[in-house]
């Protein structure tokens, strides 16, 4: 089925969100749909549990947000420099992601306490290769 694209404005304070895409399908259910880039070097030993529970739970950079979560990826970033992250965000944007969610092991550097050198580079060439009509957050939790 075809979805009805609802857009508002909005400011989540340390969010940084503009525009508010919603996607309205079927029996009147409105999503935010997320794809999340995580570090790949992360992956060996974190499954992204917490990711998935501050979603569920609508907490860490989820918190204010009212339409329910759909998670459409959950994808690495392809390795340092972060060059194949902008390939991987248009694919997640292709499969229907409205918002590009870092996970918290690139922007805080969570659970090692090692932030990726290229975090804000990376956030920078995606954002620009996908417009203002994606959203983006800088962390999970």
């Amino acid at each position: 089925s075809t979805a009805m694209v609802l857009v508002s404005l909005a400011l989540y304070g340390r969010h940084n969100i503009r525009l508010i895409w919603k996607y309205k399908r079927g029996k009147g259910e409105v999503f935010m749909r997320v794809g999340i880039i995580r570090c790949q070097q992360t992956e060996d030993y974190c499954p992204g549990t917490t990711d998935f529970r501050m979603i569920r739970e609508k907490k860490g950079a989820f918190e204010g947000i009212e339409e329910e979560i759909e998670i459409v990826g959950f994808i690495n970033c392809g390795g340092c420099p972060a060059k194949k992250a902008v390939l991987r965000a248009r694919e997640l944007v292709k499969r229907g992601a409205d918002t590009i969610v870092f996970a918290s092991c690139i922007q805080k550097g969570t659970p090692i306490g090692y932030p990726c050198p290229f975090a804000r580079r990376m956030k920078e060439i995606i954002a620009k290769d996908l417009g203002e009509e994606i959203r983006f957050l800088d962390y999970t939790h």
